[in-house]
């Protein structure tokens, strides 16, 4: 079977960033590793999963690896953002790395200006799939089944129909150049996106991560049976790091 690596784009909204930490703190996955960068602000934390007073002060920092072997699940979450002109030298370590594990999957979690979608955009769904070629063969038709709606590709020049279209991402991060090197070096690539504005992302972030779980079943979905609608946020497990999201509490001196 595939390993499936999966990871966020530092994008817009950090809504893969957060879609990440829902699936490792829901599996509790094990930190196995680092990701050894300098392309990464650096960055030095406690650990966004505390469950208990004893691991709430293991340090965390800006690109750590986790894993799961009862689902070949490598995970790859990053906290901090990029440093200027560093995304390629990253692209092509991460890469160089994936090769190396010769039988990996990389998903990659992403998002993208809500305000730049063209007209057909708007439409429908706000959530997006792109497949490597080397993908699109494998699991193409699952995506057809699923019903998914790949990202658009928008000619280069606007309002002069016929020419090149091509792949826009804005707001992506390292997306679109993780996705055109992993066409061109025959790696099995997927990209999953929302459309999202900056501000409060975590209803953006249950979105994306019930879309991956549509295709991958990481967890199984509970359908409640009132109205066969799913909460979705009810199956996955918030880590403790968020409650401090928007910064602490107000001081109670203020009142």
């Amino acid at each position: 079977g595939f390993i499936l690596f999966l990871q966020p784009a530092v994008s817009v909204g950090n809504v893969g960033q957060l879609a990440i930490d829902l699936v490792i703190s829901t599996l509790d996955m094990t930190k196995v590793g680092y990701f050894y960068t300098d392309c990464l602000v650096p960055m030095v934390g406690n650990n966004p999963y505390a469950t208990a007073e004893e691991n709430s002060t293991e340090l965390s920092i800006n690109a750590e690896v986790y894993s799961l072997p009862s689902k070949k699940l490598v995970v790859l979450q990053i906290r901090s953002p990029f440093i200027k002109n560093k995304y390629r030298p990253f692209c092509e370590t991460l890469l160089s790395w994936v090769k190396s594990i010769k039988c990996a999957r990389v998903v990659l979690l992403s998002s993208s200006h809500a305000y730049q979608r063209d007209d057909e955009q708007l439409l429908g769904t706000p959530l997006r799939y792109l497949l490597t070629p080397d993908l699109e063969k494998a699991v193409g038709g699952r995506m057809k089944e699923l019903n998914w709606k790949e990202m658009e590709r928008v000619a280069a020049y606007p309002g002069i129909s016929d020419t090149d279209k091509i792949l826009h991402i804005p707001g992506g991060g390292i997306t679109k150049l993780l996705f055109t090197e992993s066409c061109s070096e025959g790696i099995q690539m997927a990209v999953l996106l929302k459309f999202c504005s900056e501000g409060d992302n975590i209803p953006d972030a249950f979105v994306l991560v019930n879309y991956l779980n549509e295709w991958l079943q990481l967890i199984k979905s509970e359908v409640s049976t009132s109205n066969n609608s799913t909460d979705p946020s009810s199956q996955w497990k918030i880590p403790s790091s968020w409650r401090l999201l928007f910064g602490n509490g107000l001081p109670p001196a203020l009142f």
